[in-house]
């Protein structure tokens, strides 16, 4: 003995803080373990609720169920803005082209607006060298539109008056798109499978 204290309860004592302190430790894991975990269920919840956030978007004079759910957007507004793209892009007029092109140009994507305002630009210098020339275009209603995540076919007949001659011709234009934060993007227009019509 050293006094009136045993040298074991010196040892004891500090085994005791130890294990105190190992216990403290460990709950203290638990509870930042817990933290983070919460903090993924949170974010994931807040991700869930925007991705299923609904933008409700009805032009002027429009109808219908125009929303887009996230990055989804409803048949009804991938038929209507289909139609608009088709009436813009390929219907015109030496006289209407320049304004529906400039306004088909205000939903291209900045990473494809150069090059579809170049093809734009090269329609109407055509159009500026044969100021006779018009271009009417409908959606065929014999074909099916198809639609995908990113593009839509659109199979079309298109009629083409020039000096008073007229000619058809049937074929498809692919819509590529995209979407980001509830806005619709026009990525790409090209014409495709385009023949004469001959009846």
């Amino acid at each position: 003995m050293i006094g009136d204290t045993r040298p074991s309860w010196h040892l004891h004592r500090y085994l005791q803080g130890s294990a105190n302190l190992f216990e403290e430790n460990r709950l203290l894991k638990v509870a930042i373990g817990g933290m983070f975990g919460i903090t993924a269920i949170l974010g994931t919840v807040l991700y869930t609720s925007n991705q299923n956030q609904r933008t409700v978007i009805v032009p002027f004079g429009a109808g219908g169920d125009l929303y887009v759910t996230g990055n989804k957007p409803s048949p009804t507004y991938l038929r209507t803005i289909t139609f608009n793209i088709v009436s813009l892009a390929s219907t015109y007029s030496a006289y209407s082209a320049d304004r529906q092109f400039q306004e088909l140009l205000s939903i291209v994507h900045p990473s494809a607006y150069n090059a579809l305002r170049d093809s734009l630009n090269r329609l109407l210098d055509e159009l500026g060298n044969n100021p006779t020339l018009s271009i009417a275009t409908y959606i065929r209603s014999d074909q099916p539109v198809t639609y995908t995540g990113s593009e839509i076919v659109v199979p079309v007949e298109k009629v083409r008056v020039i000096g008073g001659v007229i000619r058809k011709f049937r074929g498809n234009l692919r819509i590529r798109y995209a979407l980001e934060n509830g806005r619709f993007w026009l990525t790409a227009l090209q014409e495709e499978s385009f023949s004469a019509d001959i009846r």
